[in-house]
């Protein structure tokens, strides 16, 4: 589902990106944010809290307070969305450049793909301002196949 065919590459930029978004705002990048960050780029499916705590293993002191920290640091810099049916983490692929995003969800193979539409969150607000409602935080997630897995089916 994902165009990137460089791994090595999206995971580089990630970090790259958090090391700029870092040094802009005088935040520290630990070496354990770091980790954290680039084991949710591992690949372009979700990441659960306790699978990420899994992988870091020995390596830091991995209890689940101290992860969830690190992905709430990670979440309020822009570097990663939470999947909220999911209850997991992917990468941001462009971190503070687009609040309008939306996801797609292969039930099959897991993967995540990050979209962005403004007209889509346009309309969204317009629905949300008609119905008096003023909302804090709008997270869309679509469910279904993507066109690798259709193929294999």
């Amino acid at each position: 589902m994902h165009a990137c065919h460089e791994h090595a590459t999206c995971v580089e930029e990630a970090l790259g990106a958090a090391d700029r978004i870092c040094a802009e705002r005088e935040l520290r990048f630990t070496d354990l944010r770091r980790r954290v960050l680039s084991l949710i780029w591992e690949n372009h499916g979700s990441s659960k809290a306790y699978d990420i705590m899994e992988k870091l293993g020995g390596d830091y002191s991995a209890k689940p307070p101290t992860v969830y920290r690190t992905l709430d640091f990670l979440q309020e810099n822009g570097l990663v969305h939470k999947i909220n049916s999911l209850n997991a983490y992917v990468g941001c692929s462009h971190p503070l450049k687009h609040k309008d995003c939306f996801f797609l969800i292969c039930s099959c193979c897991n993967e995540v793909q990050e979209c962005c539409a403004s007209h889509v969150a346009d309309t969204l607000r317009d629905m949300a301002g008609k119905n008096k409602f003023s909302p804090r935080h709008t997270t869309l997630e679509i469910e279904g196949e993507c066109q690798d897995c259709l193929k294999k089916n």
